[in-house]
């Protein structure tokens, strides 16, 4: 926190870079859980999330975090619990208020690991349980995004860099209420199975078929014009180096980072 001057000449407190507005705050304070064992910390819950921001904005190693945040220990700690208790999930879910669900649009980035991200060396089918993949790119994890017609964020998974984009495309829309819903996809979502998903649940699609479709469909091309605001989405969150290169060895951790990065957009 930085402290600087307001209009009346009264000092104020000023969020520094990457730390979260008052406003911001004031949406997400209440979805924090209470202390239950063990001596409470002297660090704020906003304090923490703010060292989580940092580490998510510079892609620096927790051990690089800035002495105002207190011990990057403390910081680390403080983010498996909430990655683990399934926290950050919480205030997803929570912001997603009146969801536009007009149209749907449905993508997949795949994302660079480091040297240092992934599994542990040589244990078995590691990488596997990580979502980590060989393509052509080297070793990658793909997230796969769904949201709404504001572009705003609804689901997310992961899956190893080598699996089609179709793949997980069904659990996810099993997960949404999309009856009356337009879903908006490429040509990897045309498969018949993904079809009919849409169709039994009641919701219409508009994705292109393949050129060497049997049975090609038609397309309204001037709403499939919509499905920009998937890939706008996946541009916000690559000013996140955390996320736009993935850095950490497990996937829940990678998975976290997505989700801070999701919690500071829908905020704002």
């Amino acid at each position: 926190i930085q402290w600087c001057k307001s209009e009346n000449g009264v000092d104020e407190m000023a969020p520094s870079r990457y730390e979260l507005t008052d406003e911001q705050w004031k949406q997400i304070e209440g979805f924090f859980p209470p202390y239950t064992t063990g001596r409470p910390s002297k660090r704020s819950n906003r304090e923490m999330f703010n060292a989580m921001l940092w580490i998510a904005r510079s892609g620096a190693p927790w051990r690089d975090l800035p002495e105002r945040y207190g011990f990057w220990k403390t910081a680390y700690a403080r983010f498996c619990k909430w990655r683990n208790d399934g926290t950050l999930i919480l205030i997803f879910q929570a912001l997603q208020i009146e969801p536009d669900f007009e149209n749907v649009s449905i993508d997949q980035q795949a994302f660079a690991l480091t040297n240092i991200g992934g599994g542990k060396k040589n244990a078995i089918d590691t990488e596997v349980a990580q979502h980590i993949g060989v393509s052509r790119g080297g070793k990658t994890t793909k997230i796969h995004a769904i949201v709404d017609a504001l572009g705003n964020p609804l689901l997310f998974q992961l899956t190893a860099g080598n699996v089609h984009d179709s793949q997980p495309a069904c659990d996810m829309f099993d997960q949404l209420p999309i009856a009356g819903s337009n879903v908006l996809g490429d040509k990897a979502y045309g498969t018949k199975a993904i079809r009919d998903k849409l169709t039994s649940k009641g919701a219409h699609y508009t994705i292109p078929p393949r050129t060497n479709a049997k049975e090609p469909w038609s397309v309204d091309w001037y709403l499939y014009k919509e499905r920009h605001v998937v890939e706008c989405f996946f541009n916000k969150i690559k000013h996140f180096r955390r996320v736009a290169t993935r850095y950490d060895k497990l996937a829940t951790s990678f998975l976290a980072f997505v989700y801070i990065a999701a919690i500071f957009k829908l905020t704002q």
